[in-house]
């Protein structure tokens, strides 16, 4: 559904300064400081924060007041700075994967050559993925794909330039947002996760879990996406943590359960206490059946649905995709550029000789290059190959998840492993078996992960452009500029955390810090086990099947299959703050229909609860970044352990009076929206 009346915030005829030094050099700096903190958080804690936003809040207030930087000046700060945190994501949730493969193999590629080139190669083979598909997914589907982050970002560069109550709608909410998340995560006075879990011998439910991460960036993001998207999304997160796990509780003795996340990584062995769930070796009991079951059995059900909902939504967009690439053939027929120069400035991409050649580029230069894993430029021709294959598929898929539900909540892994899934089965086929081709194997999942990653933020920062009216090819360079920029930057951090500290030595960590309690980098053990697994014909299919025919009942159903796998793929707790805020935005809408209000869709995204809506996911998210480098260092996370008053509120209260104290943070939060977005 393209919205034909669309008219971008600055005019295709206007001539206003946009890609110029200061603000590629603003972008670069904003990309490696996000990357470095992504890099931190995603070892930390297996998760990762949407950087453009913020970007754009700090363009907007940094460019106007000392720079004097035009709106879409500081949009390509954004755009070039966003780079960075995507592919810091990919990486991070990969390329550890390499400690992790069987007998060490593939310990050697884990050096700062080899993770900067595959960083660099996936990040650009992702942009340039998007360029042919901009027209169909970006322009012709606006009025169908909201890409929230990307609407969120626009908002907030158009209420900076327009000044007034626009910019103070949406900066009140960023300083609502930045203060509920020091109450938050530094004073711990709200709680992050409160939930109820039933316990296991509960003779009806046993272990269904309820629990919400009760943060302004998830109210925000589900009142950007709305109701529906919300709704559908947080019912794939019902039946997982409140049907399957509690079904398989019920089925499954403990010792069962434990074996599995022996197999897939998560524990060391039935001997050693700790891992998901928390084991216990002695009374063979998990203090967390919910989050044992989920790690064990759940995860591979939600993956094999994300699997089969992305072929389904692949499948249901070909004719777009194929009106897309003969749109763009009539770039290839004009070696000239003359039809480009005669097409308005809003709508001139790089051609598409560049995603042609440059996706050949990629492939030659995987084959030749020695840092990476292969025993002959054959069988890296063959990777090379796997990777452009899979990438334009997984770019597509991960364009149209965004577009639904944003980039913070973009299953990457799941897309990750159903590519390496895919390409193990390759191998199996060619008779590629045995240890020395897991590396290989990895190499094409994780470009594809960083490929996808940086593709989300690709159509994010395109669909900001096309709403303040950027031109597109501006866009595409600058993200090529902040993928190389920052895969600098994030290879030389991620090396760094992975050395261990003299603390870390004394408390029996050896040669890498990634993969211990400090940094446990789950999403690499995972793709690691399932890569020795599958090479060595050792996979739980079943679980995966599952998933896949779980999609195929909810898209016959007539419910799109893509959004319900994500939401069982997902933590309930990240799913149900996100419909809490669609579910706000519904009861705005109704209010509004029921008094008979009518506006367009440029006039609703600039409306008053859509820009604190924004300002909310802004903030949350800067102070996430800035909260992850402070606990990066010793001396200020020394600090900030001492200003942690959870123990305090906890003795007073007792845990169930601390999880209603912040969910009532919560709900104030949500009244507070409300009443913005009424007025």
């Amino acid at each position: 559904m393209s919205d034909n009346n669309f008219k971008p915030f600055v005019p295709a005829t206007a001539r206003m300064k946009e890609f110029t030094f200061k603000s590629i050099i603003l972008g670069c700096i904003f990309g490696i400081i996000f990357g470095a903190a992504t890099v931190y958080l995603a070892l930390k804690a297996g998760l990762t924060v949407s950087a453009s936003i913020p970007i754009a809040v700090i363009a907007i207030t940094l460019g106007r007041k000392f720079f004097k930087t035009t709106i879409l000046e500081n949009n390509i700060i954004q755009t070039t700075g966003s780079a960075g945190e995507s592919i810091a994501a990919g990486v991070v949730f990969t390329l550890p994967g390499f400690l992790f493969l069987s007998d060490g193999a593939g310990a050697q590629f884990f050096n700062y050559i080899t993770i900067l080139t595959l960083a660099i190669i996936g990040g650009v083979l992702g942009t340039l993925m998007m360029i042919p598909l901009r027209r169909s997914l970006i322009v012709k589907e606006h009025g169908a794909l909201p890409y929230p982050e990307g609407t969120a970002c626009a908002d907030v560069l158009v209420a900076g330039e327009k000044g007034g109550d626009f910019a103070k709608t949406a900066f009140w909410g960023l300083g609502f947002a930045f203060v509920y998340a020091i109450l938050q995560k530094i004073l711990h006075v709200i709680a992050e996760t409160p939930g109820y879990m039933t316990r296991q011998v509960n003779k009806f439910f046993p272990s269904a879990n309820l629990s919400a991460d009760i943060t302004p960036e998830y109210m925000g993001v589900g009142y950007i996406i709305g109701p529906r998207i919300a709704g559908v999304l947080v019912a794939g997160g019902v039946l997982s943590w409140l049907a399957l796990i509690p079904l398989l509780s019920s089925l499954l003795p403990a010792d069962t359960i434990a074996t599995q996340l022996v197999k897939l990584g998560y524990l060391a062995n039935l001997a050693t206490p700790g891992g998901q769930g928390n084991w216990d070796p002695a009374t063979h009991t998990f203090s967390d059946y919910a989050s044992a079951i989920y790690y064990a059995y759940v995860r591979q059900i939600g993956a094999g649905a994300v699997a089969a909902g992305g072929f389904i939504t692949l499948l249901k967009t070909i004719p777009t995709i194929i009106s897309t690439f003969k749109g763009s053939l009539g770039a290839v027929k004009d070696s000239t550029g003359k039809q480009t120069g005669a097409a308005p400035r809003t709508e001139k991409d790089l051609s598409l000789k560049v995603v042609i050649f440059g996706s050949l580029a990629l492939v030659v230069l995987m084959a030749i290059l020695p840092q990476l894993p292969g025993g002959s430029i054959g069988q890296k021709l063959l990777v090379g190959a796997l990777v452009v294959v899979f990438g334009a598929f997984f770019v597509t898929v991960s364009s149209r998840i965004v577009g639904l539900i944003g980039s913070s909540n973009n299953p990457i892994s799941g897309m990750t492993i159903a590519t390496l899934m895919g390409t193990c089965l390759v191998f199996i086929a060619v008779g590629w078996t045995g240890k020395m081709y897991e590396p290989m194997a990895l190499v094409v999942g994780s470009m594809i992960c960083i490929a996808a990653a940086n593709a989300g933020g690709t159509s994010q920062d395109l669909k900001t452009g096309y709403i303040v009216g950027a031109t597109p090819m501006n866009q595409q360079i600058a993200l090529f500029i902040g993928a190389i920029v920052s895969s600098i930057v994030i290879g030389l951090t991620v090396k760094f955390l992975d050395r261990p500290t003299a603390d870390m030595i004394a408390h029996g960590v050896k040669d890498h810090a990634i993969g211990s309690l400090y940094y446990p980098a789950p999403q690499g053990t995972l793709l690691a086990t399932l890569d020795i697994g599958i090479l060595s014909g050792k996979l739980d299919w079943q679980f995966v099947l599952v998933g896949a025919f779980l999609a195929i009942t909810i898209e016959l159903c007539g419910v799109n299959a893509l959004s319900f796998a994500v939401g069982a793929y997902l933590p309930l707790s990240t799913t149900l703050p996100i419909f809490i805020g669609g579910a706000i935005r519904g009861v705005v809408d109704y209010r509004k229909k029921k008094a008979n209000i009518q506006t367009t869709a440029g006039e609703e995204e600039l409306g008053r609860g859509n820009l604190f809506a924004t300002g909310l996911v802004a903030g949350g998210a800067v102070a996430g970044v800035i909260i992850a480098i402070m606990a990066g260092f010793d001396s200020t996370a020394a600090g900030l352990a001492k200003l942690n008053l959870q123990e305090s509120f906890l003795g007073a209260l007792g845990q169930g009076g601390y999880y209603i104290l912040g969910t009532g943070f919560f709900a104030f939060m949500g009244w507070y929206l409300y009443r913005v977005a009424t007025k």
